[in-house]
């Protein structure tokens, strides 16, 4: 029942729901609903299983992205926001959990100084803050924001990962409308009309993975999560006064 967790439901099934979602609609219109039989029933079965392999899949092709787009930062969203150079949080708050995150790993948050002069060494101790700050957030009520732009990165991070899978889906969908319609078989038939809604929702299903899904959205959605991954800090300080 894992799989039925809010994460897994949101950031892996739905992405593959709208990966497959051209095959489900050509089994839909397909489909003999007025006296179903034993291919439909079959056919439902079998969508529901590659709804899962799907959402397994959604998942092994958006970490193979991940480790494409973070090469760098050991395959995960690239967190700078501590870092004296990084001006988007003001001085004052990195401060506060530069010295906050130092006592919770047992080291010396780097100075300005330090930092230019040694970057290798103030890289591993951000490095082994967000680790910390990774592994101490898995609570989804005390980091509810934090759960929810992690949703989106892995929402948008699985759909890029399963974009030629999309678009191929697709192009197989209409030739497969196109061959129900030609030599419409006893376990389905299309009509001329269903074959040109079939062939108008792939291709703005097509234009919506081939302009909407891409990089960007992908390195958008992670600088959200990694601004909100730093600002949980604000939390656990608070914890620790309470």
């Amino acid at each position: 029942m894992d799989f039925l967790d809010t994460y897994s439901i949101k950031a892996r099934l739905f992405p593959a729901l709208i990966a497959v979602l051209p095959a489900f609609v050509l089994f839909l219109l397909a489909g003999s609903w007025k006296d179903p039989g034993l291919p439909e029933v079959m056919t439902a079965l079998g969508i529901g299983v590659l709804f899962y392999a799907m959402a397994d899949l959604a998942r092994r092709a958006g970490r193979r992205v991940q480790r494409k787009l973070f090469k760098g930062s050991g395959g995960f969203p690239a967190n700078t926001e501590l870092s004296y150079l990084d001006t988007s949080l003001d001085s004052g708050t990195k401060d506060r959990f530069r010295n906050f995150l130092a006592t919770q790993i047992g080291k010396a948050a780097p100075t300005r100084e330090s930092e230019v002069a040694d970057p290798v060494g103030a890289s591993q101790f951000y490095g082994e803050c967000y680790n910390f700050l990774r592994n101490n957030t898995y609570d989804t009520e005390r980091f509810r924001v934090l759960l929810n732009e992690n949703i989106s990165y892995g929402f948008r991070r699985n759909l890029y990962g399963l974009k030629h899978y999309g678009i191929a889906i697709n192009l197989l969908a209409v030739l497969a409308a196109c061959w129900l319609y030609r030599y419409q078989p006893a376990f389905a038939r299309l009509s001329q009309g269903q074959i040109f809604i079939q062939g108008g929702f792939a291709f703005l299903h097509a234009l919506y993975f081939i302009f909407a899904v891409n990089k960007g959205s992908v390195l958008d959605a992670s600088k959200s999560y990694a601004r909100q991954l730093t600002m949980s800090c604000d939390v656990m300080i608070r914890d620790t006064k309470t």
